[in-house]
């Protein structure tokens, strides 16, 4: 019987529309079909979706996150008005200044004599402090609570207790712009990091930097101020110390501080770029600042200083450095 009845269903079955059976079999399910089609309405904070449920087209409306982008905050520069003003290669740099540095003679000028936030460029005159007061440079010295960025609140790999030698600090502090390293060799100073900033300052005098003004060894602060034209001044007396100059354009380096070592990278790409020639180079970056950078480079077997400030975006200084460097290879301007 259990038999003949399933055989006289599959007959019956058989003799419905196909429509009758299919619906009967999906009587309890919804058949949706989701058509991915978006709308976006209301400033991106909703979004309208289409959709087909059970053969009826049916519109909803759904909220959706939005990414809340801050405006970028003015730079300096941009407060003085300098990012109105124009030059002949179109550079991103506020501020650019270029020098033969045999001649001294000025290749390329803009707002050269605006004094401006430098961020870590200061490690530049942390460094020729430091090594013009021929300190111990085996010397071991710890990190501390007061090497903390209360600044800016940026962190570190160097933690508090960590210990390295005062060339190891300097080696990082020049190359990968290691701020808690730079705190720490002023703080190191006969007298501490006052009588340390002092004696940046004095050294700026002694270089004729009228508009230079620090006030700490990393370049956290914005009160540390200089000219372009300043700069090649100090770019010009640290180069005249081997070991800047090494310690600036190393590609990497490694340094054991306790436990685990830790590789340190350069901040310059260019560094690592064969056809570039460096002999001296320093990156700085906060906000006020903007992205900055300074070099000895030679350029067809010409010694050439840049200076650049208050570049935008992560890479255009280093953009407009190859622009100046393609502008002195094809114009050639004497020196």
């Amino acid at each position: 019987m259990v038999k003949f009845a399933r055989q006289a269903l599959i007959i019956i079955a058989a003799m419905l529309p196909a429509s009758i059976v299919f619906a009967e079999a999906t009587h309890h399910k919804k058949h949706v079909v989701h058509k991915k089609v978006m709308t976006k309405v209301a400033a991106g904070k909703f979004v309208k979706r289409t959709m087909i449920v059970n053969g009826k087209r049916k519109v909803i409306t759904e909220r959706v996150a939005v990414a809340h982008i801050a405006p970028e905050k003015p730079t300096a520069g941009d407060i003085a008005g300098l990012k109105h003003s124009d030059d002949p290669l179109t550079l991103q740099s506020n501020v650019a200044f270029v020098v033969d540095q045999a001649s001294s003679k000025v290749l390329f000028d803009k707002n050269s004599n605006v004094s401006l936030p430098i961020a870590s460029i200061t490690k530049l005159m942390t460094s020729l402090v430091v090594v013009e007061a021929n300190q111990d440079m085996n010397e071991e010295i710890e990190i501390t609570n007061d090497d903390l960025d209360k600044e800016k609140g940026t962190g570190s790999r160097l933690k508090v207790g960590a210990k390295l030698s005062r060339a190891d600090l300097l080696h990082i502090a020049l190359m990968s712009s290691e701020n808690r390293a730079a705190s720490a060799l002023g703080r190191n100073y006969v007298g501490g990091l006052p009588a340390f900033v002092a004696a940046m300052n004095a050294k700026a005098r002694q270089l004729g930097m009228a508009e230079t003004h620090y006030v700490d060894s990393s370049g956290l602060s914005s009160q540390n101020v200089a000219s372009a034209q300043d700069l090649v001044k100090l770019i010009n007396a640290a180069y005249q110390h081997p070991l800047i100059r090494q310690y600036s354009t190393d590609s990497s380096y490694v340094v054991a501080p306790g436990g685990r070592p830790l590789q340190y990278l350069t901040t310059n790409k260019l560094v690592v770029n064969p056809s570039w020639d460096i002999g001296l180079q320093k990156t700085g970056y906060i906000s006020e600042a903007g992205r900055c950078l300074v070099m000895q480079a030679m350029i067809q077997g010409r010694a050439i200083v840049m200076v650049f400030l208050d570049s935008k975006g992560k890479y255009s200084r280093l953009a407009d450095a190859g622009r100046i460097r393609k502008w002195l290879e094809t114009v050639k301007p004497q020196a």
